[in-house]
């Protein structure tokens, strides 16, 4: 339970407020989170050192989702004024109020992308070798 509290959390703080028929959704996304992680890190269960990255993953998840099958639900999120600077490996993406050509659908996929990739690097750190 805490860990649906806390990608509730996540999403507000996001803009986008949960509905309770988000539950089934939101649910689905973090057990697929939960997999994805204790799959690649071949641990029983998401070390807490992990627990921020599948958060963001499992929000990921849901706003992609949200995006492909319900986008009207995303109206209220604001996207002129989103993230000014994200920068992995070689790749920065870098948005803000006024700044750059990307429409706000672009930039919520760019979001989203990096809600579902950042931290997969952090896995390797927790990884138990499968014999």
């Amino acid at each position: 339970m805490y860990a649906m509290e806390t990608l509730k959390k996540r999403l507000s703080h996001i803009g986008y407020e949960t509905k309770k028929e988000d539950e089934a959704s939101l649910s689905f996304c973090l057990e697929k989170v939960r997999s994805t992680v204790r799959n690649e890190t071949n641990l029983p269960a998401i070390p807490e050192g992990l627990e921020h990255i599948a958060t963001d993953m499992a929000a990921g998840e849901f706003l992609l989702a949200k995006k492909t099958f319900a986008p009207d639900d995303l109206s209220a999120l604001d996207l002129t004024a989103a993230v000014k600077e994200i920068k992995e490996g070689d790749t920065t993406i870098a948005f803000g109020t006024g700044e750059g050509s990307l429409t706000p659908e672009q930039r919520l996929t760019a979001y989203i992308d990096h809600l579902l990739t950042y931290g997969k690097k952090e896995f390797s750190a927790f990884r138990r070798i499968r014999w």
